[in-house]
C-alpha cells in the first residue's frame, strides 16, 4: 500500500510539475496529523516519505513500564518481549516499531489521502499562479477549445486563461481549434484559483509585437514613446531612434512595408501610422494628425489644450472617419485638440462648377430658380453669400445656408 501511495504522488510531480521535496514535506505532514489522531497528540513519532524509492515509512516511540497507563506513549515489557526483545530492551528503554498504513483504519486512510489531495490542489493553483505573474506582460501562444457569449478560453500548457470580449479585437472571429496568440494582462487569486486574464486589445499586445517584428526595438536602438490606438480600427505608434543612421520609422515600416504588414495581419488589419516623436508639442501634434495639412497651431501647455487651424477640405482628414484620427492623437500627445475650418476664398478654387450640373444635389427646381436671378456657377453662389440670396423669392434663409454647404461639400470631394 506504501509503493502505490508514493507512485500516485510521483505521478503528480511528474504530470504538475510539483517539487519532489516539497511533495514529501506534505505527505509527512499529513500522515503525521493521521498518526496524532490514532494515538494523541503528545505522541512521539517520525514520518519518513522516500519519493526515490517509492516507500513511506511510519515510526512510533513508546517508552517501556511495567504497567501501561497510557498506551499512546507507553509500552509493556511483556509485549515488547512477546514480539521478540532481539536488543534485550528493559523498562524505561524507548521501544520504536514500525506502523503499518493498513494499522490505521481504511476511514484514517481516506482522510489522510483526501487531505493530500487538497494540499496538492492549493499547492498547484499557486504554482500556475506564479508561473503567470511572471509572464505578465508577455505574449503567449494557445489553443481556443471554447467560444463563449462574453469570453473565449484558451488553452496553454494544460492551462485556462480568459480573453474577455473586452479585450478582443472588434469583429474579429474566434474558432474552436484555431491557434492564438495574446499578451498575458492579468493574474488574480480566487477562491477556486488563479484567473489568468489575456489580451489582444491592450496596447502592451502592440507593444509586444512590436518587439517581435522589430529586432531594432527589441535590442533598444528604436524606443516606443507612446501607442494610442482603437483595437480593430487603427493605432498610432511613436517611435525614436537612439542612433541617428537609422530611421525609426522606416525600420518600423520595413522594406516594402513587410514588418509592419505582419503587424497588421496579426492585428486582423487594423491600420497603423507610425510616426517620429518629437519633445516639441507642436511637431508632435502635427505629426499625429498626419496626413491632414494644418495651417496653425496653438498650444496651452499649462491647461494641455491645442487649437489647430486648417482649410475646410482638410478638416475631414484631421477628425479621420467616425472621429478615430482626432481621438487617436489626443491620446498620444496627452492634448485636448479643438479643430478651427478655414474657409477658402471662392477665388482660389480652380474649377467652376457650372450650376446645371447640381440639379440631382440642389434639385432642379432650386437651380432653376437661381439660374434665373442670374446665378450660373457655384461660386458666383458662394460669392453672393446669404444676405444677397435671401432678395430671391422662394428662398428661406435655411435653405440657402442648406444650398451652399452642399455646393462646398461638392468643391471638397473634387479637391480630393
Amino acid at each position: 500500500m506504501n509503493t502505490e501511495i508514493v507512485e500516485s504522488f510521483s505521478q503528480m510531480v511528474r504530470e504538475k510539475s510539483l517539487d519532489k521535496d516539497v511533495l514529501a514535506g506534505i505527505i509527512e505532514e499529513i500522515f503525521g496529523l493521521m498518526v496524532k489522531k490514532k494515538y494523541g497528540p503528545d505522541a512521539n513519532f517520525d514520518v519518513v516519505a522516500n519519493m526515490d524509492k517509492g516507500d513511506i515509512e511510519i515510526f512510533l516511540e513508546r517508552t517501556i513500564v511495567d504497567e501501561v497507563e497510557d498506551p499512546n506513549t507507553q509500552i509493556s515489557i511483556d509485549e515488547v518481549n512477546s514480539r521478540g526483545n532481539d536488543e534485550e530492551l528493559e523498562v524505561g528503554d524507548d521501544y520504536v516499531e514500525v506502523l503499518e498504513l493498513s494499522s490505521f483504519g481504511r476511514r484514517l486512510i481516506n482522510l489522510a489521502r483526501q487531505s493530500l489531495n487538497q494540499r496538492i490542489r492549493e499547492i498547484e493553483k499557486e504554482i500556475i499562479y506564479n508561473e503567470y505573474s511572471e509572464m505578465q506582460g508577455e505574449i503567449i501562444v494557445g489553443d481556443i477549445y471554447q467560444v463563449r457569449r462574453n469570453d473565449v478560453l484558451i488553452n496553454h500548457n494544460k492551462n485556462e486563461l480568459l480573453l474577455p470580449r473586452s479585450e478582443q479585437i472588434p469583429r474579429e472571429k474566434y474558432r474552436k481549434g484555431d491557434t492564438i496568440r495574446a499578451v498575458v494582462k492579468e493574474v488574480k487569486k480566487t477562491p477556486n484559483g488563479p484567473v489568468i486574464i489575456i489580451s489582444r486589445g491592450d496596447n502592451l499586445f502592440l507593444r509586444r509585437l512590436f518587439e517581435i517584428e522589430i529586432p531594432e526595438i527589441y535590442d533598444g536602438v528604436i524606443e516606443i514613446k507612446g501607442i494610442a490606438r482603437e483595437p480593430g480600427e487603427r493605432a498610432k505608434v511613436a517611435v525614436e531612434s537612439q542612433d541617428q543612421r537609422i530611421d525609426a520609422v522606416g525600420a518600423c515600416v520595413g522594406m516594402k512595408g513587410v514588418r509592419i504588414h505582419a503587424i497588421v495581419r496579426e492585428l486582423n488589419n487594423e491600420n497603423i501610422d507610425v510616426i517620429n516623436y518629437s519633445d516639441d508639442p507642436v511637431v508632435y501634434i502635427q505629426r499625429s494628425l498626419a496626413p491632414a495639412k494644418l495651417k496653425q497651431i496653438d498650444i496651452d501647455e499649462d491647461a494641455r489644450k491645442c487649437t489647430v487651424v486648417a482649410d475646410s477640405d482638410q478638416v475631414s482628414l484631421i477628425v479621420g472617419r467616425n472621429g478615430v484620427n482626432i481621438r487617436l492623437a489626443i491620446k498620444l500627445t496627452g492634448y485636448d485638440i479643438e479643430v478651427i475650418r478655414e474657409e477658402k476664398p471662392f477665388e482660389e478654387y480652380e474649377d467652376d462648377i457650372e450650376l446645371v450640373d447640381l440639379k440631382e444635389e440642389l434639385g432642379a427646381e432650386t437651380v432653376d430658380l437661381l439660374i434665373n436671378n442670374r446665378y450660373d456657377t457655384a461660386v458666383e453662389v458662394l460669392s453672393a453669400g446669404v444676405d444677397e440670396l435671401s432678395g430671391i423669392e422662394g428662398l428661406s434663409k435655411e435653405r440657402i445656408e442648406e444650398i451652399i454647404e452642399i455646393i462646398k461639400n461638392q468643391f471638397e470631394e473634387e479637391e480630393e
